[in-house]
């Protein structure tokens, strides 16, 4: 998935709000971003941060600029815009890209289900049973090579493991799949001690037959890119 428009690197002032970002461009103007990401962004939001801005003309935005990358000192890059899994996966899935999804050719986005829910993607092919397909954007890494999910309390991503359990129990199938929005990190696990409700429900939905993924990205300030599958530590 390609960005837009050329991207721009700055400074982090401050994130605030959940969805604002104050920042300094190169030239010195001080503007405020719009970041799309309503996690604690743990790690992410340090003050000095080099980051990299979307800028856009449209006058249907409050906000000049949104927040798409973090350039880390190593040179990793994390991607903290929650929207691109989903844009960039469904090409990938289009394309049946990822093994174990690809004998579905046909891709529909946010599809009801459940009790006030929306799936990210239903899988269908004839002779096969319905797919479901949760994604999750992975961006927490508290030890070097490992992303964790979540990054903060998630009540509506319990809820979308007990949907999914559900999906299963009426003879579909049902897959859990977290893009890694890092480029630093080859395994995945979950963070038990920032949300042990989450985990709890992932166990229960691992052992009432939900798959799991765990799909790497490769990010550079032009575009991301789905890359291979990460290995999960669970």
């Amino acid at each position: 998935m390609r960005f837009q428009t050329d991207l721009i690197p700055a400074r982090l002032i401050r994130r605030y709000k959940r969805f604002l970002a104050d920042c300094i461009l190169e030239d010195g103007r001080e503007i405020t971003a719009h970041c799309a990401n309503p996690g604690s962004m743990m790690g992410l939001a340090d003050e000095g941060m080099k980051v990299w801005l979307e800028p856009n003309d449209d006058p249907k935005r409050k906000l000049n600029f949104g927040w798409r990358l973090i350039e880390h000192e190593n040179g990793h890059f994390t991607g903290v815009d929650t929207s691109v899994p989903n844009r960039a996966l469904r090409e990938t899935l289009e394309q049946q890209r990822i093994p174990e999804l690809a004998d579905y050719e046909t891709v529909r986005p946010e599809v009801k289900y459940g009790e006030n829910s929306r799936i990210d993607f239903l899988l269908t092919q004839d002779g096969l049973p319905d797919c479901y397909v949760e994604v999750k954007s992975v961006t927490l890494s508290r030890s070097v090579g490992q992303a964790e999910f979540p990054d903060s309390v998630t009540k509506r991503g319990a809820k979308h493991l007990q949907e999914l359990s559900n999906m299963v129990a009426q003879g579909h199938r049902a897959v859990m799949l977290y893009l890694v929005q890092r480029t630093d990190c080859t395994s995945f696990t979950l963070a038990s001690d920032i949300d042990p409700d989450y985990y709890a429900a992932y166990l229960a939905a691992r052992d009432a037959g939900v798959e799991t993924l765990c799909i790497g990205t490769k990010i550079t300030p032009q575009e991301i890119l789905i890359d291979a599958p990460i290995t999960i530590k669970i």
